[in-house]
């Protein structure tokens, strides 16, 4: 089946914003940063960093599975099923999100997309005022918010998280997105070679690897923004931290919309390879 005018409109963009991924390659500070994480890794026994990127993997896959099981991911399947539906009135299930246009696919992500920018910004807020629960588990809940965020997109392109296949894709998603943004030319193409090379199977058959060295400099960063956090709460305007409120809600804020725009045109290329098949 060919493609609509807006369709190639929307490959193109998306492959524009591949290849200026390909050319980003960091400022000085950043590359200095990345070799000081990268040597402090290097120089841990190799059983040290299997058993800890063993355990982050699995932490991951349990989070995964703990939000999908929740009533609100079911309720919002079910309201995207009727937006859906308002659209086109055959549609009954997540596989008939095929029928849609793609600017309606668009729609319906970037309602998910925009909830889960405002959770972040609120939560970032909070933490910002320097409070022990909201501070302590701040790379946690930025965690859960940006795993949910990817689900409720990729479930917005009609596809069910549920299965195997699709966690695992969804969370590979998740560490191509929060890597640093030198490296997510390369993870992006990983992704899009194990859509070609998948047999359509029940389960994933590529690396299923979520974190390793590259991918930790994301949550150092964050233990960063937490320090930076916790020195400029004592400065308070108005008898409230602005500055470390204002620091935590936009750093949480730019991620977030750094992972759902790269988890929308992931999705958005996979349904306009999947038409181009039909």
């Amino acid at each position: 089946m060919s493609w609509s005018m807006r369709e190639q409109e929307v490959f193109n963009e998306i492959t524009t914003w591949r290849n200026e991924l390909g050319s980003f390659r960091g400022h000085d500070l950043s590359m200095t940063f990345s070799r000081w994480v990268d040597g402090s890794f290097k120089s841990l026994p190799a059983a040290i960093k299997e058993e800890v990127f063993t355990k982050l993997d699995a932490t991951l896959f349990h989070l995964h599975s703990i939000i999908q099981g929740t009533h609100l991911h079911k309720d919002a399947v079910e309201r995207l099923v009727s937006t859906a539906k308002a659209f086109e009135e055959n549609v009954s299930v997540l596989h008939d999100f095929t029928q849609l246009r793609i600017d309606q696919l668009h729609y319906m992500a970037i309602q998910q997309s925009g909830r889960h920018k405002f959770y972040s910004f609120i939560q970032g807020g909070v933490a910002g005022t320097g409070g022990i629960v909201a501070f302590g588990t701040d790379l946690l809940a930025m965690t859960i918010l940006n795993i949910r965020a990817i689900q409720f997109v990729a479930t917005a392109y009609g596809r069910d998280v549920q299965t195997p296949y699709e966690m695992t894709l969804s969370l590979k998603l998740f560490h191509a997105a929060t890597l640093p943004i030198r490296y997510q030319a390369e993870a992006w193409d990983e992704l899009i070679q194990s859509l070609e090379t998948q047999d359509l199977g029940y389960f994933f058959n590529g690396n299923d690897e979520l974190t390793n060295e590259r991918w930790l400099e994301g949550p150092v960063k964050q233990l960063f923004k937490s320090t930076a956090i916790s020195l400029f709460r004592k400065k308070k305007l108005s008898n409230l931290p602005l500055l470390s409120m204002s620091i935590g809600a936009f750093s949480n804020y730019q991620l977030t919309r750094r992972v759902t725009d790269f988890a929308e045109k992931f999705y958005q290329y996979r349904f306009l390879c999947d038409k181009n098949r039909i």
